[in-house]
């Protein structure tokens, strides 16, 4: 500033005098300029005097003298001297970054595994971090130490167990990579395993072996339902053995109940006929409907029939059936109306 000054001064002493009121004039302009110089100084003086941190930074303060301080400003406007005090901002907010690593498994399979991690510096250690990282620390730290974790984490699991298990395995990686990242300062937020992929040759062979299994499962699906088949069989024929046995003892001790078979028939036929919209004429005994039929007796006995005895005949005369009472010999036949 005093050079400013004098450097106006010099100025001021080479312009020329002029006449009586010249002194005066000389005088005022250089005044004018001298404070027109300070103004311009101190503004530009006062402009950089200050600083502005916004928020989710910090601000590193390197100065002249000492280089950078362990002072860590905040968020606001601060104030530091021109031309000697430098500050450094530094964003403290989570960051996303994607890794990608291809690595080898337990069963020396190889998979290829991306993670996705969220970072942030810590805003005490930013002095630290600066001075032996610099501003792009990310860059440097991060690709190491998540392939070297990734590394060690998915060779101790099988190529299944990474599927099978695959929260435990992204805890493993979590709480390694944890561990690495604080030695430079820097704080894990989350770790995600958002692709996990193995070789082509892997995927075939775990393919087929899945079709093997299931057509092992439809034989042996196939095997049990046969052998259900054949112990059904074999029951439904003891079954009906036994049904056959107790017939016949119920028939030898019992000769009433072939007659109750007889009328459980008879009914079921006479249901079947009462249902049915046709027309026909049939033997009663043909369908077992003779229900007051002695069958004990001799045909001779029975009360009507054909010339030797029996139930009424059936006859079919142009299509059509109708009943012809019986007569007995020498005597004439009168048909009956349709």
């Amino acid at each position: 500033m005093n050079q400013a000054r004098e450097a106006f001064q010099r100025a001021a002493k080479q312009l020329p005098k002029g006449g009586p009121g010249g002194g005066g004039s000389g005088s005022a302009i250089v005044g004018m300029a001298q404070s027109l110089g300070i103004l311009g100084a101190v503004g530009y003086t006062g402009y950089h005097s200050v600083y502005t941190v916004e928020g989710g930074h910090r601000a590193v303060v390197w100065n002249r003298w000492s280089g950078l301080t362990d002072k860590v400003e905040g968020e606001g406007l601060k104030f530091r001297i021109p031309f000697w005090e430098y500050p450094h901002f530094c964003d403290i907010r989570t960051r996303p970054r994607n890794v990608q690593s291809l690595t080898g498994s337990k069963d020396l399979q190889m998979v290829n595994i991306t993670l996705r991690i969220l970072t942030k510096p810590q805003p005490l250690e930013l002095p630290e971090i600066f001075r032996k990282l610099g501003p792009d620390f990310d860059d440097k730290v991060l690709p190491s130490i998540v392939n070297e974790v990734l590394k060690a984490v998915v060779a101790k699991f099988n190529a299944s167990d990474l599927i099978e298990k695959r929260e435990e395995v992204s805890a493993n990686i979590r709480e390694q990579l944890a561990a690495r990242a604080a030695l430079f300062h820097i704080d894990l937020d989350d770790v995600s395993i958002t692709h996990l992929n193995f070789s082509r040759e892997y995927s075939a062979a775990v393919e087929a072996k899945q079709v093997a299994q299931q057509d092992s499962e439809k034989a042996k699906f196939i095997v049990d339902k046969a052998l259900q088949e054949k112990k059904s069989i074999v029951i439904r024929a003891e079954g009906e053995a036994q049904s056959a046995r107790l017939i016949s003892a119920a028939i030898k001790d019992d000769p009433g109940f072939l007659q109750m078979r007889r009328i459980a028939a008879a009914k079921e036929i006479a249901e079947t006929v009462s249902q049915s919209t046709n027309k026909v004429y049939l033997s009663a005994d043909t369908l077992l409907l003779n229900l007051l039929d002695d069958t004990s007796a001799s045909p001779a006995k029975k009360g009507g029939g054909n010339k030797r005895g029996g139930p009424p005949r059936v006859s079919a005369a142009g299509g059509q059936g109708r009943w012809v009472n019986w007569t007995p010999k020498g005597a004439a036949a009168t048909p009956a109306n349709d």
